[in-house]
Parts: C-alpha cells; structure tokens; sequence
C-alpha cells in the first residue's frame, strides 16, 4: 500500500513537472515592449506649463553677499521704493546677494495656488545660506507677471571657513523656495479645438501612432487617425462633445504596446551600456582578449670568491612578461537577440568598457542593425 502511493505521488510530481515545462514552452520570453497606458506616452496638444524667470535681492547673509556695482544700485532701487534715498557711498553690500529665480508654471495652476522657485546667484557672492528673498516678480516670455516670490532660500551645501583654511560643500551659492511663489496669474489651456483633440506622442513612431489610432477607434468608432509620426487626431464622438474631459479620462486608460526603433546607447566616460530589446546583429565572430605586459626590476648583488681578487658588484636585472588573457572567439549567428548577444559577452569576461568597443566595432563591421548612440 506504502509503494503504491509512493508511486501515484510520483506520478503526479512528474505530471506536474511536465506541465509547467509546457507552460514555459508557451511563454514568449522575447518580448521586446510591454502593453502601456496611452497616458504614460503621449501630452495633449494644448495643455503645457510656462517657464518663468526674474531678478531679485536675497538679504540677511552673513558677510557672504555681493560687492559688485550691480548689488549697489539694486539695493538703491530698493530703498528708493519704500521713499528712501541712499547714497552709493554708504552702501554696505556684504549682506545681499543678487539672484536670478526661475520657476515652472504647470498647467491648470490657479492664481492663490503657489509653485516652487529655483534661485542662484547672479554676481560673486559665496552663499546663500540663511538669505531671505524679498518679494519680487516672474515673468513669461510675453513679459507678464505670472508669480509672485518671497521667503527664506533652502540652500543643500555650506561654506566654512577660518583663519587658516576653509572648506565647502556642495553648491552654497543656489537654493530653492519649496512653494516660494504665490501664481497671481493662471495658463489658459485650450485642448479642444473644433471639435478636436490632438493626442502628441513623446517619442514620435508612426507605428506606435497608428496603434493608438486603432485603439481608440476600436473602443470608440472611427473617429482617430494619426496625421505624422507624432500626433493623433481625434474627433470627439456626439456624446462626448460636451465632455471632452470625460473622454480623455477615457481614452488615457486604453492600452497599447509601443513600437520603438532599435538603439543602443553607450556612454564612454561612465561605461553605461543600454541596448533596446529589438536591436538585431547578423552572423559576426567575436574575438576579444588584453594583453599586458609586466616589466619588473630587480637588482643583484655579486660577490666575487674568496681569494678571488674581484670587487663587489652590482648588476640590474629586468624581467619581462607578456601575457595576453582571455583570448577567445566566438560566433554569434544572424538575428541575435539582446539576450543572446549578452549571452556571448558575458562568455568573453567583457567588462562594460570592453562591451563598447566590441559594439563599436560591430557596428563598423556594419553587422548592428540599429543606431548606435554615444552620449
């Protein structure tokens, strides 16, 4: 009785075992890119933030601030604003800083609604560390005042010094104002025009725009169509002419699997190497190896016989060794995948620096079908 459950459970072991055999055989493991919300991959036409820009004072540093012409008549500006009137002379400007601001506006920001600022400075002051910005304007490109910025400056560095050196870290000389600016003006956002909504894909594909065509066209009727590699077109249904946000809301939860073109992108300072899933190579030996060289010096000390007459001597020894490690070639045939091909690499003990070069000649070899990108 004992053998014969031994027996069944055995059986069931191997049934189970085949059965998750065949379960892997079905998988596709070459899978290149997954299926994406169309949210995560395109902006609608219309809805975009705004960079704001302006100038301003920083006061209560510690003895850190400008000394230059510039902080001077800022500070007079200043002084002259609240009806007071400074002689150039009398200004001290070791205290203040003249700073740059700059700030994104997003889109559907409304006025009260406050926004961070960036702030570094603009002349030769070393620090910003416990300066308060007082209350200037940011600007758009049209010369409108969109924001409004005042507050104490975040700075994530300091500078210390005394009489016998000084030491500095990180940058002292930018910060931050978390939520710094008040918006006194909002963005118009128009995403609806004529009837129409324009879908931008942020990496422009034609294959990818056509699929978001089909998609929606799928769920919605033929009102999408793709009129250049990145953007979409597409014409609100009747029931949604009154509500293009509840179809956006909609149309941003369709999913899609994006189409990339192959790309390898290296970096030759940091030895980063990404290669894209659908990068091909055709049928290339591979051969990689070091050689180094070794040169050691020695010195001996010969001593003549005894009786022997002779001096005592020194000679230079030098020994020499070559030796040239991992020289191997291997074969990759035509259509390698990305696993395959690091695969090989990892069979060549390739560090991250070897693996671009031997990119780099494969490409050369012209047997890389995809771009081969050098930041």
């Amino acid at each position: 009785m004992a053998m014969k459950k031994l027996l069944t459970l055995l059986f069931l072991l191997l049934l189970a075992e085949n059965a998750h055999a065949i379960s892997l055989a079905g998988m596709d493991f070459d899978t290149v890119n997954p299926y994406v919300r169309i949210k995560d991959i395109v902006d609608v036409e219309g809805i975009r933030g705004n960079q704001l820009s302006g100038i301003g004072l920083v006061t209560g540093l510690n003895g850190t601030g400008d000394n230059s012409t510039m902080a001077v008549q800022m500070m007079r500006n200043m002084m002259r604003n609240f009806g007071v009137t400074l002689d150039a002379r009398a200004v001290r400007t070791r205290n203040i800083a003249v700073v740059s601001l700059t700030a994104n506006l997003p889109p559907y920001v409304r006025a009260g609604q406050t926004i961070d600022v960036n702030v570094s400075t603009m002349g030769n002051a070393s620090s910003l560390q416990g300066g308060v910005l007082v209350q200037s304007p940011l600007r758009g490109a049209d010369g409108k005042v969109y924001a409004v910025a005042q507050g104490p400056v975040m700075v994530g560095g300091f500078q210390a010094q005394g009489g016998g050196g000084s030491r500095t870290q990180n940058i002292p000389t930018a910060g931050r104002l978390p939520n710094g600016a008040i918006v006194e003006k909002d963005l118009p956002n128009d995403f609806m025009k004529g009837g129409q909504i324009a879908l931008l894909l942020r990496d422009p594909d034609f294959t990818t725009a056509q699929r978001i065509a089909d998609v929606i066209n799928r769920y919605f009727g033929a009102v999408a169509y793709p009129s250049d590699a990145g953007r979409v077109v597409v014409n609100l249904p009747g029931p949604y002419v009154s509500a293009p946000t509840a179809f956006l809301a909609n149309i941003e939860k369709l999913e899609i699997e994006p189409d990339t073109s192959a790309k390898v992108a290296v970096n030759e300072r940091s030895g980063t190497v990404v290669m894209g899933g659908n990068v091909r190579i055709s049928s290339v030996a591979v051969a990689h190896g070091n050689l180094s060289i070794s040169i050691e010096e020695g010195m001996n000390v010969v001593q003549p016989n005894a009786f022997g007459g002779g001096n005592t001597a020194v000679e230079q020894n030098t020994n020499i060794t070559v030796d040239e490690e991992g020289s191997t070639m291997l074969a990759m045939p035509a259509m390698t995948t990305v696993r395959d091909l690091v695969r090989v690499l990892n069979a060549l003990s390739a560090t991250p620096r070897d693996i671009i070069e031997i990119l780099q000649a494969i490409d050369r070899a012209g047997a890389l079908h995809g771009e081969l990108v050098t930041m």
